[in-house]
């Protein structure tokens, strides 16, 4: 057994112990099987991370705690010592944890089919499928161009596992997008003239400084990050990165061999970086310009996060996408990815093209209904604004006396929100999970706070509370030194 496992068995028993003491007041038949049980859960969490160093292929970093369960904005680990959840599973949990109509749903809806593969429909896919492309118009009436397009019947939506899968396959609707116009001629004189009427030559793939899209072989070769795609070389050809926000060298970089651009209109892993309305204008001009499909990766800024259903509809409409893709908090867990496609893109996509095992099975896509329904409501949305500003309110006057010190800014919107340190934020995190708050790491030395959607205003205060703690004794430390 490592050090690191004996330590940690060492504070788990210390913690049975303790709790124990605290059982006064129960009969004693009902203390003796709370403390048994604790007892139990104790003696399994250095099992448990035995078992990942021993089994596991390790390409995580964890600290030495076992999660047993988790309620509304709280996890619990096998020694029941309570966190609140800034995490919120990296953004997926909207609804929080243990949801008790999801919970309902997943049970019921395990009872009566799981899986059928897509060689059959089933009820919930389509019906998730509708939800997705209604609620989206609907709640952006002024679109008029991309999926907000009417031709052929308007939108419609390829289900997936993950939004790494759901990036992967917009990918490939963009390059059999660019083949196709080509073929037919549907481009104008100076992208034919470009390409030399080849179809291959439509290929190319844009994205920005700062992004996220993915770990598998595409998706990571549109992720510009050298940590992560380095190791993994070559990666798929044809890919560019431009810089995020900056309008000068776009037309550099799209040009008339692009067939697609993938962006997010507010990174998250890349630290909490908000797209210009004038960077998305310019994009979206110089997308149709070249003949190209805009692609708005909202996996995580989308469904909710930014306080409005998609963050592209905080943009102007003349700023819509061709392709949206989806997934983190679609079904509040369980495994679901989407792609919201324009109608020039599903005309040019038939039968063969793209496949997947899981994706669209009946417990995902039921759950994803439910999950919909509840964050598609203005009362949900309004109350995502609203805690968001009460956390923005709160750090602003905790993190005044650090700003040019151990904080450089905090930014974001609804409940995706950053605190940019002016060092690397690890202290800060173990200082919070010390302290009942777990939180995670994004890029620029960025604290990101994505708890879920539904947290209280109480619990996002005790959040901030504790983060303000954190930085206050993180200077005091950094003037130590």
């Amino acid at each position: 057994m490592s050090s690191l496992v004996l330590a940690h068995s060492k504070r788990l028993f210390a913690t049975g112990s303790n709790r124990l003491i605290a059982l006064q007041g129960i009969n004693q038949s009902a203390r003796s099987r709370l403390y048994h049980a604790t007892a139990a859960a104790a003696m399994a969490s250095p099992k448990a991370i035995e078992n990942t160093e021993k089994f596991m292929l390790n390409t995580y970093t964890r600290p030495a705690l076992v999660l047993s369960h988790g309620k509304g904005s709280y996890v619990y680990d096998t020694t029941g010592r309570e966190y609140l959840d800034f995490t919120a599973g990296i953004a997926v949990t909207a609804l929080g944890h243990s949801h008790p109509e999801v919970a309902a749903v997943v049970a019921d809806q395990a009872t009566k089919l799981v899986h059928c593969s897509n060689l059959y429909h089933n009820e919930w896919a389509p019906t998730l499928a509708q939800r997705i492309v209604t609620a989206t118009t609907d709640a952006y009436p002024q679109g008029t161009q991309g999926i907000y397009a009417k031709d052929d019947g308007g939108a419609r939506v390829f289900f997936s596992n993950s939004g790494t899968e759901a990036n992967e396959g917009a990918l490939k609707f963009a390059r059999k997008y660019g083949k196709h116009a080509v073929a037919t001629g549907k481009l104008g004189k100076a992208v034919s003239e470009a390409v030399h009427g080849d179809p291959n030559l439509k290929s190319g793939l844009v994205s920005f400084t700062g992004g996220f899209h993915g770990r598998s072989m595409g998706a990571l070769s549109l992720t510009a990050n050298p940590k992560y795609q380095k190791p993994f070389t070559p990666l798929i050809p044809g890919v560019v990165t431009a810089r995020y926000n900056s309008i000068p060298e776009m037309s550099t970089f799209v040009d008339e061999r692009t067939c697609g651009v993938i962006v997010e209109p507010i990174q998250g892993e890349g630290g909490i970086h908000a797209a210009h309305v004038d960077f998305m204008r310019a994009l979206r001009r110089r997308c149709d310009q070249v003949g190209a499909l805009l692609i708005y990766d909202e996996i995580q800024c989308g469904l909710g996060r930014s306080g409005h259903l998609w963050a592209h509809h905080m943009l102007p409409a003349d700023c819509s996408p061709d392709i949206v893709t989806m997934a983190k908090p679609l079904a509040n867990g369980i495994p679901i990815g989407a792609i919201l496609v324009s109608p020039k893109v599903s005309e040019i996509i038939h039968t063969g093209d793209h496949g997947t095992t899981f994706g669209g099975n009946p417990l995902a896509c039921r759950v994803g209904c439910t999950v919909l329904d509840h964050i598609n409501t203005p009362e949900f949305l309004a109350h995502v604004n609203e805690a968001g500003e009460v956390l923005e309110r709160e750090l602003s006057g905790l993190l005044a006396p650090f700003i040019g010190g151990v904080v450089v800014e905090q930014r974001g919107t609804g409940l995706l929100r950053g605190v940019q340190l002016s060092s690397d934020p690890s202290r800060l995190i173990e200082l919070a999970r010390d302290r009942g708050l777990l939180l995670v790491s994004a890029a620029n030395n960025t604290i990101r706070l994505v708890p879920p959607l539904n947290t209280s205003f109480a619990d996002i205060k005790k959040g901030a509370a504790i983060i303000g703690d954190c930085v206050k004794q993180l200077a005091s430390e950094q003037t130590a030194a």
